[in-house]
Order: structure tokens, then sequence, then C-alpha cells
């Protein structure tokens, strides 16, 4: 194991098949069962361990994997509070760890935390940490914990996971112990693990404000070397209390265009590429030149009707889009076939998914009579879309073309790939729009509610927070799951999200990779899980 932190030279030199830039893939952003929670978490609760299909084996120690992502140029950060993108996430995971992350139905498993327990109105929650210690050697204490959780809150930052963290009332949190934690909160909140699974919700040293030079966290690897929009380099660190990672080094590389990671994957100058396209990835699977992981179920793809506004102010002409839609070929065309149909719901096979619903069909009579019962009989209306996110041009073609058959004209209006997202969060009627992993609890709460920072569709009904509201009190989980059902039927039945299909998160890798798990969507824990893989 390397012990210098001697700066490689810039990625761009060393791997002359990144140098073009592109554009950034940037990340879109369950709850346990039990309320109470016991676990050891030992080095086999990761099921990253030849995950991937590609042969099992015996583990091998020793090397250095080279993972390219597309990144965020001369402006990247190591601060894991401010991790967007999912090399900063990537990142950040390597370096940092959290209280408790998502399993791959994405509810909420330990990490740092040891056990939770809430108590009988569910407003405050005890929380045993585990032991652990930094790179530095120090424990993971409640104060480091606390003083993470009060800087993500800061009002005057913008750090990624102050939302999530809003339950919390943490001027009267407090340590009842070095390891043990009383979280106090605003609210009842059933969901609470989620908490502190949230993105970006790291824990840091008590004290620490500065990252970029010299951080210490207490993830599986500690820092090596550091050059913003280039590349950065971490050893393994030997004492991580859930088992030494297998390689040596990690260097993670900036290669923003899909070719330039895939020409690098197939010259040897990386061993792991993040985010391929469909197309790019039916053209190597199975060659046997490179691996190709497909993580199912990570992208929700939608078109996103804004419910205050005409023409989809009227729950008809709502229902109508959901019925012009033939998602199968939306799944085709857009996809290339890499993802299955949706339903209009998010989270399909997550934790509380509906799937009791009825599968949706495409039915252009029915929503021809309710068009006419609408008063739009000859509807104009404008698509928004971009090439910010791979099958957006193309889903938003199919379905002007699906549209029209009902005697709807769409006019498909490209946007800027910089600003699409912030663009269409307010202005326009019905946009393309994605969604990474997330618990379908916490999908309501950002996007769903009256007062949710991104609630693109505009749906706010007072008694839609109210059910919100009576699931996150709500102590047994069978009657919060039915509360959760009835939510969702709601939204199935009159939504502002026409859901056509779930994508699949597409990364390559080299042949002799092992470990890279394939069970696990995007933003789940066991994505990018670095500590797991080995070099054959």
């Amino acid at each position: 194991m390397h012990d210098e932190h001697s700066r490689p030279a810039p990625a761009e030199d060393r791997f002359p098949g990144l140098r073009r830039r592109g554009f950034l893939a940037a990340t879109g952003a369950a709850s346990l069962g039990a309320l109470a929670l016991t676990a050891c978490g030992g080095a086999d609760s990761g099921s990253g361990s030849g995950g991937s299909g590609k042969g099992g084996g015996t583990p091998k120690k020793g090397g250095r994997l080279r993972a390219a992502f597309a990144g965020g140029g001369a402006s990247e950060t190591l601060d894991p509070h401010l991790a967007n993108l999912f090399a900063d996430v990537a990142r950040a995971k390597a370096l940092f760890d959290k209280l408790a992350d998502y399993d791959d139905d994405l509810a909420a498993v330990p990490r740092l935390a040891e056990k939770w327990e809430p108590n009988a109105e569910l407003d405050r929650w005890q929380v045993t940490l585990r032991k652990a210690t930094f790179h530095d050697g120090k424990p993971v204490t409640a104060e480091d914990v606390l003083h993470s959780y009060r800087r993500i809150a800061d009002p005057a930052k913008a750090y990624r996971a102050k939302a999530s963290l809003a339950p919390i009332d943490l001027d009267k949190s407090r340590a009842t112990g070095e390891r043990s934690i009383e979280f106090v909160l605003k609210r009842p909140t059933a969901e609470f693990p989620n908490v502190l699974a949230a993105f970006g919700a790291f824990i840091v040293p008590d004290g620490t404000e500065e990252f970029d030079s010299e951080p210490v966290g207490s993830g599986p690897f500690r820092f090596g070397s550091f050059a913003p929009g280039r590349s950065a380099v971490f050893h393994r660190y030997d004492d991580y209390w859930e088992g030494a990672p297998h390689l040596d080094e990690i260097e993670f590389v900036v290669a923003n265009e899909e070719s330039a990671r895939v020409n690098a994957l197939l010259g040897a100058q990386i061993e792991y590429a993040h985010e391929l396209n469909p197309t790019t990835a039916r053209a190597h699977e199975g060659k046997g030149r490179i691996e190709i992981v497909r993580l199912r179920g990570s992208l929700m793809q939608a078109f996103a009707m804004k419910t205050d506004r005409a023409p989809f102010d009227d729950k008809r002409v709502r229902e109508a889009f959901f019925l012009i839609a033939d998602r199968q070929e939306l799944v085709d065309g857009a996809l290339s076939g890499a993802g299955v149909i949706g339903n209009d719901l998010f989270g399909k096979g997550y934790e509380y998914y509906a799937s009791d619903l009825p599968q949706r069909e495409q039915d252009l009579d029915k929503a021809r009579f309710l068009l006419k019962q609408a008063g739009a009989e000859k509807l104009k209306v404008t698509l928004d879309t971009s090439s910010v996110a791979a099958g957006f041009t193309e889903s938003a073609g199919i379905f002007r073309d699906q549209a029209k058959k009902a005697g709807v004209t769409i006019d498909v209006k490209m946007g800027s790939k910089d600003s699409y997202w912030s663009d269409i969060l307010d202005s326009g009627t019905l946009s393309c729009n994605r969604s990474g992993a997330m618990p379908i609890e916490s999908h309501i709460s950002q996007r769903l509610l009256t007062d949710s920072s991104t609630n693109i569709t505009k749906w706010r009904h007072k008694d839609f927070d109210a059910l919100y509201e009576q699931a996150q009190s709500t102590r047994d989980k069978a009657e919060r799951a039915a509360v959760f059902a009835r939510m969702q039927r709601r939204l199935y039945t009159e939504g502002g999200f026409l859901v056509w299909g779930f994508g699949d998160w597409i990364i390559g890798t080299a042949k002799n990779v092992r470990g890279v798990e394939s069970d696990a969507p995007a933003n789940s824990l066991d994505w990018a899980r670095f500590d797991k893989v080995w070099l054959a």
C-alpha cells in the first residue's frame, strides 16, 4: 500500500482518450420494516463480491482500479456535503460514511449507525453508533454526527441533504454518550431511517470545514491526491470497520463524453466506465472485449404534466395522456429496450410500491373521448425536452407521433443542456423528466407535497399532504404501507407524472474486474461500491 500523497500526472496527459469534454451526468437525487433495528454489518453485509455475474472465485488483494466518470470541472470539491454529480458521490462514499444507506430495494440499512429505536410517539429516536474510526485513528463519536448534521443544516449554505434533515430539531438533539445520540424531531416520522440514509448526509470529524487538501473520513479508502476536474487517488484503509477493501488504490478520472469513457476502456486505460448509452451496451455486450453491467430499474423515465395550469389542470386531459402513451414503444425506441415499462408511478420494485394496480395500456379511443369531454379535441401543447439525458429527445419524438393518433398536436421544444432542469421546474406545461433511485417516501416528500422544493408537476393538495403526515406518524408498517398505497392510487388516477419506463443504468468494466454489483440501482449502497471490487 502506498503512503505517499504525490499527485499523479493529469488524467488527460496519461489517458489521451479522456481529453474530450461533453455533458455532465447529474444525479437525479425506503424505509426499514422494523422501527427498532440492530445489525452487526459485517464484511459480507454487502452483496458486491462477484455480483456482476462475471465469475466468482476468491477475492484477490492489491492493484489500482481506474474508474472514469463525467465530472464537474475545475470547481470540483471533495466536500461530501456538496456531492451532486455521480462522480462526487462515488468519491464521497469511498472516503466517508453515512449513518445508514439504501439497500437494493431502497430500504434503509445501518452503516455507521449500529441500531436505532423510536419512542412511542415517533418524535424521538435513539441512535447508537458502531465502533468505527476515522483515517487519523480517532473514533467516530456522537459529536461528529451532530457537527456534520448541523453543518449540512446551515441556512447560509446549499448542502445537498439539507431538506432531508429538515425533520430534525438540531437545537434539541443531543449526545447521550460517546456513541449514542437522541434525535428530537419536529414531527412524528416513522421513516426516520431514510433521513439517516439521505443523499449527501455523510459524517465528518467534529469541526472539519476544509476537505480538498487532506480530507479525513471513516470510509474504506483514505485520501491520496486530488486534482479537481482531472483525477483523484485514494488508498485502502486497513482499519475500515467493515473490513479493508480488496484494492490497494482507487483512481477516479474525469471523462465527460461517453465516447471517451468507452474508448479508454477498450484501450485498457481504465477498468471501469460509468454511464454508458444503451446503444453502446448493445454494440459491445457479449463480444468479449469488455463486460457490460446493467443496474436494473435505476432511472424513472417520465413526462411531467403541470397540474396547476391549462391544459393539465383538467384531470381528464391528464388521464387522456396516460392512455395515449404506448409504453413499450417508448422503452424500445428511446431506451433501445434497456428497461421495463412503467405504470405512472415512481419506484417500481421498491419498498411500498403499489404493484397491485393494473398495468395501464394505450387506449386511443378512450383518450379521444376524454379530450372531447374536456373540450380539448384539437389540443396543441409544447413538450420541452433536451439532450441533457439519454432518451429524452427520442422519447419526445415518439410521444409526439403517438399523440397525433389521438388528435393531439405536440410541438417538441429543445432546451439547453446547461439550464434545462431549472428551466422546466416552473415554466412550460409538459416536459421530459427522469429521476434516479430513492425511497418512494422520499420521492413523495421532495416532489409531491405542496411545499416540496422540486414539485415539477405542481401537485398541491392539502388532503394528499395530510395522508403523507398520517403515513409518517403511523408506527405499524402494514398500516403505513396501506396509506402509501392509497396515495399512489390517487397519483395513478390523476397525478401529473406519466411514468412510461424505468431504464437500466449501464456500466462497462474490463474483463478482469470482479465484484461490481448488478442488482443495485444507481444511488444505492452497492452502486460504486469499490471496497468490494477486486482485480482477477
